[in-house]
């Protein structure tokens, strides 16, 4: 594969990852849309309509995983586009909390399969920088929910313009994607260079640090995607733009994973993991006693903690499990949304029958689990290196 066509593939994934990255910005400011004071629904009632966000997720990695090894990478790919596509006209189209529950699935099948066919790609196509070039791609997840969290702030508080003008915006990169990917020819996944069969695959997905990476990703996505997804009711006592607050973390996390490769070098990626632990831990308390300008200090000891967790779970596994392959990443992915799915409604009913500084304290229990997982995997590491 020539430098140009590894170029394109890797800038329309980029476009496509933010797509993916501006449905969670969107989906944010679209809280208070539905919410108490817009069409009436409890903070809990939201958490269950946007849970199909994580678990469609999920569930289009877990299909698409094994699939991309079978159907290739191309025909995955184009399964997201046409299901992000359904999602955003359905979500447009959305006033009950219903219709906002089937939109809000079919976005969740098209981010899916995003990661699905993507994060192989990646891998596949730089295969002695995986951790490097995972955490650059990942760069336009945040970078994307800066860019959503932006037009948002822009449509709606600013210009005072309807929240569906701000929904309409996600078709300027979706066609950006399709088109950089149209007529391209796409790289075979690592496991089928390798020639990897599906009996050393499967066996591979039950080897103890593998199983427990996936409990640790349940906790690192938790911790990052359920504190964002949920930013405009937890902050809006803190803060007037909450919003804002969002584009401010992301934007610290997108400078933070262009320049991974430097910390990934010097802290290998257990090392990063622990440190991420402990920053997140104390940006959540930080978070639940700050106000006004206090809450972006806060933000930044929190973004710095979050930064490296999703991309650095995903490099660690493509490096020292190689041969779980496609449905390895995907398992992870999928296993990261699936814990969101499950603490959305749990942070609602906090917020709805206590307040968000009870639900920000919950949340750190999350990262305090994790100092001590990657305290004893930066030993084990460390070991095994030896």
């Amino acid at each position: 594969m020539s430098a140009i066509k590894t170029k394109r593939l890797f800038t329309a994934s980029s476009l496509a990852l933010i797509t993916t990255a501006m449905t969670f910005a969107i989906r944010a400011r679209l809280e208070t849309v539905f919410g108490p004071e817009g069409v009436g629904l409890t903070l809990e009632q939201i958490g269950y309509a946007f849970t199909p966000a994580f678990w469609g997720f999920t569930l289009a990695m877990i299909i698409g995983g094994p699939l991309v090894d079978t159907l290739g990478i191309k025909r995955i790919t184009w399964i997201a586009f046409v299901t992000h596509a359904i999602g955003i006209v359905l979500t447009l189209m959305a006033n009950t909390m219903t219709s906002l529950f089937i939109a809000t699935l079919f976005i969740g099948i098209g981010n899916g399969m995003v990661e699905a066919a993507l994060n192989p790609m990646i891998a596949s196509m730089y295969t002695n920088q995986k951790t490097k070039m995972l955490n650059r791609f990942h760069v336009w997840f945040p970078g994307g929910i800066v860019i959503g969290s932006l037009v948002g702030y822009l449509i709606m508080d600013v210009l005072g313009l309807d929240w569906q003008y701000m929904v309409a915006t996600l078709f300027l990169p979706l066609m950006a994607y399709g088109a950089l990917f149209y007529g391209q020819n796409f790289p075979l996944t690592e496991r089928m260079q390798m020639g990897i069969s599906n009996g050393k695959m499967l066996a591979s997905l039950g080897k103890p640090l593998f199983l427990f990476m996936v409990f640790c990703m349940f906790l690192t996505a938790a911790s990052e995607l359920g504190t964002t997804q949920r930013i405009e009711s937890l902050l809006k006592t803190s803060v007037t733009a909450p919003l804002l607050v969002l584009a401010f973390i992301n934007g610290i996390m997108a400078l933070g994973r262009l320049f991974a490769g430097n910390i990934v070098h010097k802290l290998k990626p257990s090392g990063m993991l622990l440190y991420s632990a402990i920053l997140t831990f104390a940006g959540l308390w930080l978070l639940t006693i700050s106000t006004g300008g206090m809450t972006f200090v806060a933000a930044a000891v929190f973004a710095l903690g979050v930064t490296f967790f999703w991309p650095t779970m995903l490099g660690f596994v493509a490096e020292y499990l190689p041969e779980t392959g496609a449905l390895g990443l995907s398992i992870m992915g999928g296993a990261g949304m699936l814990s969101v799915s499950i603490v959305l409604p749990i942070m609602g009913n906090l917020m709805d029958n206590a307040n968000a500084t009870e639900a920000l304290k919950t949340m750190s229990i999350l990262p305090a689990i994790l100092i001590f997982c990657f305290a004893g995997l930066s030993i084990f590491m460390k070991k095994q290196q030896k």
